[in-house]
């Protein structure tokens, strides 16, 4: 690009000149819109951390409320649930990548293997189509099924002279429905990077290995799997950096008075303090806490993927 606008500038020719300035502004006005997208969205939004050193007033605003140091951030460590709700937090999303980061990758490798064009494309479908199910609709399928009067579930304990199980009000079965729905509903579409990931693989590297012996197996283990490790570094350094950013909706479309011990987390008693009682300070003070973890595991990550392989985000 240098070479061709310095071959350009050199040749005395106006209409051309006139021409690159015309591409080049409509370059500029094009990346112009994501960069202010960027800066109102997520950057102006930051001068409200301000809130949680402050006791803040809406009559007074952000600026001229009087400040509050870090009255909020001890009051966060001084609250008696605060332990749970971070345990439960830690506790859910660690579940939630240990149980549902490796099933994408497994189901990219076994459409990879499908050698039926077919048969591979009603299958992604199938998969991919729950993730445009909105979470609303999710948990609502989840009442249905497992109600304790009219559920499905407990319909067919009936049918065996068994009694009715309270699924969604207890505290052991939340963690797995949560889990194991949401693997459901984003597997599909979270499989589509590794899929194109796949597709990369020279095939060459295919050939060798079937002059070789190779089976299916040896093929995923030397060739895939090695392929891909860069496109699984990356997203697995992503998703732990939100390990303290779980979903609101869901959690909160789950939660019970019977299963809350379970339930709370980080992102739903921001909601119960800040919206429902009006407490901005305090939230923002937890919502900063939130970040500032996720912030620094996100660091540590990356500087041990950057140790042990060749792959990081920075």
């Amino acid at each position: 690009m240098g070479n061709t606008i310095r071959r350009l500038h050199k040749r005395n020719s106006p209409y051309k000149t006139k021409f690159l300035k015309k591409g080049m502004i409509q370059l500029y006005f094009l990346a112009l819109i994501p960069l202010l997208f960027v800066i109102v969205f997520n950057y102006l939004p930051m001068g409200g951390l301000l809130m949680a050193f402050k006791d803040y007033s809406i009559r007074k605003g952000v600026l001229k409320s009087p400040w509050a140091g870090l009255k909020y951030f001890r009051q966060l460590f001084s609250t008696p649930i605060f332990p749970q709700i971070l345990k439960n937090t830690i506790v859910l999303s660690l579940e939630s990548l240990i149980i549902g980061f490796p099933v994408p990758i497994i189901l990219a490798l076994a459409f990879n293997e499908l050698g039926n064009e077919k048969v591979k494309k009603t299958l992604q479908t199938f998969t991919f189509a729950p993730y445009f199910i909105s979470t609303v609709v999710v948990v609502s399928i989840m009442t249905q099924v497992f109600s304790y009067r009219y559920g499905v579930v407990n319909s067919f304990l009936h049918l065996f002279g068994l009694e009715s199980i309270d699924f969604m009000g207890s505290k052991a079965f939340f963690r797995p429905a949560y889990i194991f729905s949401g693997i459901w509903q984003s597997a599909g579409f979270n499989s589509v990077l590794y899929i194109a990931a796949l597709s990369a693989v020279d095939t060459s590297l295919y050939e060798a290995a079937a002059m070789d012996g190779a089976n299916r197996w040896q093929k995923v283990l030397n060739i895939d799997l090695p392929c891909i490790m860069p496109t699984i570094i990356i997203t697995l350094i992503l998703n732990t950096g939100n390990i303290l950013s779980i979903g609101f909706e869901k959690v909160f479309l789950m939660q019970n008075p019977v299963n809350y011990a379970a339930s709370e987390i980080i992102s739903t008693y921001v909601y119960k303090v800040g919206i429902e009682q009006a407490q901005f300070s305090f939230s923002t003070a937890v919502g900063l806490f939130n970040s500032v973890i996720n912030c620094i595991v996100l660091l540590l990550v990356n500087g041990f993927a950057r140790k042990v392989s060749d792959t990081s985000l920075f």
